[in-house]
């Protein structure tokens, strides 16, 4: 059986949604948590299918979470060799700077659900064209040398890039909408939400009246994603 392996930056950002199509295309699903003392020792060449998921740090702080240096190296390994990647918000950050682009603090904070700009329409992102996807991130990044740019919002240009058929990255969290866990990002993320304009009772209707769409959209594009890979 193939093996996916899952890594979390914080425990409330899981896989959520996006389990279903990894588990229907026949991977075997293993977890790691980068406070996990044998992260530090994961190869992460060797999963046929490695996805890394968000979490409030910031890329460049890597004197505050030394972690992050040696994820990056080893990422880079990994995306040297061409291995399916896939990134979710701060895990498609890693990614950026694992290419050798820029990431950093962005103008604004970009939480709620609103659609992204489609701009390949023949990708796997075609499922989300007009679907109120959850954003909550206020770090950006420079397009790395040699992706395609498949997707912007009116926040941030740079929401989902690939590289070929094996790696995608998504600023965006597509994988969110029904997952209870939703409660602890609103409970650990007031100043984001304040910044953005919302708060705790609009998000939350929100996300009751777009998640089973937002949802059902991004299971749709990671099983043809999936589907694709070499």
């Amino acid at each position: 059986m193939k093996t996916a392996l899952i890594i979390r930056h914080v425990p409330h950002e899981g896989v959520a949604g996006y389990r279903d199509p990894i588990e229907t295309a026949g991977y075997r699903v293993d977890r790691i948590d980068v406070c996990d003392p044998a992260f530090s020792a994961c190869d992460l060449v060797e999963p046929d299918l490695v996805i890394m998921m968000g979490g409030p740090m910031g890329v460049y702080e890597q004197e505050t979470h030394p972690w992050i240096a040696c994820q990056i190296r080893r990422l880079a390994r990994r995306l040297d060799a061409d291995r399916p990647t896939l990134g979710v918000c701060f895990g498609a950050q890693m990614i950026a700077a694992a290419l050798g682009a820029r990431v950093y603090p962005g103008k604004a904070k970009e939480v709620g659900f609103h659609p992204v700009t489609v701009h390949d329409e023949e990708s796997p992102l075609r499922h989300l064209a007009d679907v109120p996807v959850l954003h909550w991130h206020g770090d950006t990044f420079d397009l790395p040398d040699g992706v395609d740019l498949l997707a912007s919002s009116h926040v941030y240009p740079h929401q989902a890039f690939r590289r070929g058929r094996n790696l995608l990255a998504l600023q965006f969290h597509g994988e969110m909408g029904e997952d209870p866990r939703f409660d602890a990002w609103i409970e650990q993320g007031p100043h984001d939400i304040a910044a953005a304009g919302h708060t705790p009772c609009t998000l939350r209707a929100a996300h009751d009246e777009h998640g089973p769409r937002a949802v059902a959209a991004g299971r749709a594009m990671i099983a043809e994603w999936l589907a694709g890979l070499d």
